[in-house]
């Protein structure tokens, strides 16, 4: 299928419940909102009725945690019917969702496992994102997830397997700078390796979201404030590249909606002026 990039559309927000009302009574300055697509996999309730008020005000990405493309078991359908039927219904910029693994047959790890860096396992994700987005009937963009491990059989590095995932099937990342910042921190890497190794045109989005940090190694909890190192490579990054739609992302622990207001400030303060030249929707 034929891949068309996603539009620049600025910078946007993970969008929370506990910020429903909020959102709608003070229509901050936010250019777009990213929803959790499993929590809208219901016909009505609360998500749907703030969403439908909220997406008349701004453009709506959506973004999947248990597709489980990497897993070696087969392609739930099911899954994919409740994803495509909810695509329908928000008519999103852009859908993503991760590229791991989480289960395997009966299995569920309730977390996002890396994949081995290898040829086979290349070619089996290659065949798996075909089928995905020929049934989605749209791209499909991945994010890399953070890891606390890795595998004797992998054959390169993380950065290598994603370019070459996108020489093969020209499809886009959602580049997650804290999970890099994690890896890396965890597994002795240089992250500027990591984002300098990116081609351009394979970046569709950015993450920057906090984690915990407990000296020997760190986890990605999504429940504190970016950090200033991530701050720092985000800066760094930016400034060498054409704009990419960058959002803050929190997942617990929320804060006050104006300090996410305030991290979101802060990222544009930090990205080039030619970043900020879309008028906020």
């Amino acid at each position: 299928m034929s891949i068309t990039p996603p539009p620049y559309v600025g910078f946007g927000l993970g969008l929370r419940t506990c910020y429903f009302e909020e959102i709608l009574t003070t229509q901050p300055k936010v250019d777009w909102f990213e929803i959790i697509s499993e929590n809208y996999f219901v016909d009505g309730g609360k998500p749907w009725h703030y969403l439908a008020q909220i997406k008349e005000r701004y453009p709506i990405v959506m973004h999947g945690v248990s597709m489980s493309i990497g897993s070696t078991s087969s392609i739930d359908f099911g899954y994919l019917d409740n994803l495509k039927k909810t695509i329908n219904r928000v008519n999103p910029l852009w859908v993503s969702d991760h590229l791991c693994f989480s289960s395997l047959g009966d299995f569920n790890s309730h977390d996002l496992l890396p994949m081995p860096y290898t040829e086979e396992a290349l070619t089996h994700l290659c065949e798996r994102l075909n089928i995905v987005q020929d049934y989605l009937q749209r791209p499909l963009i991945l994010e890399n997830v953070s890891s606390y491990l890795t595998y004797e059989s992998s054959q390169m590095s993380e950065w290598e397997f994603l370019c070459e995932l996108h020489n093969r099937t020209q499809c886009r990342f959602l580049l997650d700078i804290n999970n890099i910042y994690v890896s890396a921190r965890n597994h002795d890497f240089e992250p500027e390796t990591f984002l300098n190794a990116m081609p351009e045109e394979a970046i569709a989005q950015i993450h920057l979201a906090g984690h915990s940090d407990f000296g020997s190694h760190v986890i990605d909890t999504h429940d504190q404030p970016v950090c200033d190192h991530v701050w720092d490579l985000f800066h760094r990054f930016a400034k060498t590249r054409a704009p990419i739609n960058t959002m803050i992302e929190r997942d617990d622990n929320f804060p006050p909606f104006s300090d996410l207001l305030t991290e979101l400030e802060h990222a544009r303060t930090l990205a080039p002026q030619r970043w900020n030249t879309h008028e906020c929707a």
